[in-house]
């Protein structure tokens, strides 16, 4: 059953909050109302990135675009541009397409966890942090800061991925009645400031006394996790195609991966190398470089090819080379930009 709002730990660790809450550009302070859009924006943005990472694109979206039906009204290409560099770009597809759908229903996001689901993009755990920290309603989030806490408070042994369902039946126990938006900013704060994966800072924690990982003398060997399986490795080809004063980019299917976005022509990834197959000219091609780009699911180890030609195809699009930072390349082209553009010269 839940507790309420003045049992342990969830009191000590609301006091803790009170004290200790971090100020981050989309929380709400002293007396200032929530805005479901700032939530529903940074908790997307948050998804498998760190704060450090989101503070300053999510600045620069909410200076850009301040409400929902700004942003639904903004095109496609200028959300995937500003998005360029936060990576796991579905995510950037995912916040046109729901802010478009909040936006067709006048503008107001649901304020229940089940309304929230029905919303492009928004899966169980996005909809209760909105729900609990928009809406005020009582709703468990558990997040990877969340999730650790709770497994060193409880000592559990069982492994990742396969704890995850007691873990969050415990967290449902902890969860108080009220101010349960507070409550889920606590433990995530508390996850990344003390509670941390390495070295946690355990003399300063507001649930030390309760903590049996701590017991155990070895915190930080909590949570287990089961071993995970080799990232393979893909092999690719990337063309730096330019005339005097621009190069080509093309547009990546809308469907894939880094989906929609602008990019340098590239040949297949696959598990040898591809040489110059499905490059965009038939030219004389010479190696400029070469790198490594780690992707969710397999490394990519590229070949940076590059050429000159003396007129522009009507294939993709001619971006001028002294703004190609402008273009809105994801990290993986943007590298490769960077080591091709001596050849501006």
């Amino acid at each position: 059953m839940p507790v309420d709002s003045g049992s342990e730990p969830s009191a000590a660790l609301l006091t803790w909050y009170d004290r200790h809450a971090r100020r981050l550009p989309w929380r709400a302070t002293g007396a200032t109302t929530p805005d479901p859009y700032r939530v529903w924006l940074s908790e997307v943005m948050l998804q498998q990135t760190t704060v450090a990472a989101v503070k300053s694109y999510f600045e620069a979206f909410t200076t850009r675009w301040p409400g929902v039906a700004d942003l639904a009204a903004a095109p496609d290409d200028a959300v995937m541009s500003a998005w360029a560099g936060l990576g796991y770009y579905a995510r950037a597809r995912n916040l046109i397409a729901c802010a478009r759908a909040v936006a067709a229903n006048g503008g107001q996001f649901p304020d229940t966890e089940e309304g929230l689901r029905a919303l492009p993009g928004i899966g169980r755990y996005t909809a209760a942090a909105i729900a609990a920290i928009a809406f005020g309603r009582r709703a468990v989030v558990v997040d990877a800061n969340v999730e650790r806490v709770v497994t060193r408070l409880f000592a559990l042994a069982e492994p990742l991925p396969s704890a995850r369902p007691e873990i969050g039946r415990l967290a449902d126990r902890l969860t108080p009645t009220v101010r349960a938006g507070d409550f889920a900013q606590a433990m995530m704060d508390l996850g990344a400031t003390i509670c941390t994966p390495r070295n946690p800072a355990c003399a300063l924690c507001p649930l030390t006394d309760d903590c049996r990982a701590r017991k155990t003398g070895a915190p930080d060997t909590y949570p287990r996790k089961a071993p995970k399986a080799a990232r393979p490795t893909r092999k690719g080809t990337i063309f730096w195609l330019q005339t005097d004063d621009a190069v080509l980019l093309v547009r990546r299917p809308a469907r894939g991966l880094l989906g929609g976005m602008r990019a340098l022509p590239t040949g297949p990834w696959q598990a040898s190398d591809p040489g110059l197959a499905d490059a965009p000219a038939d030219t004389l091609w010479r190696e400029v470089g070469a790198g490594r780009h780690v992707f969710t699911h397999f490394a990519l180890d590229y070949r940076l090819m590059a050429a000159h030609v003396s007129f522009r195809s009507n294939i993709g699009e001619w971006w001028p080379i002294t703004e190609i930072e402008t273009a809105g390349l994801p990290t993986l082209f943007a590298r490769a930009a960077r080591l091709a553009l001596p050849e501006k010269a």
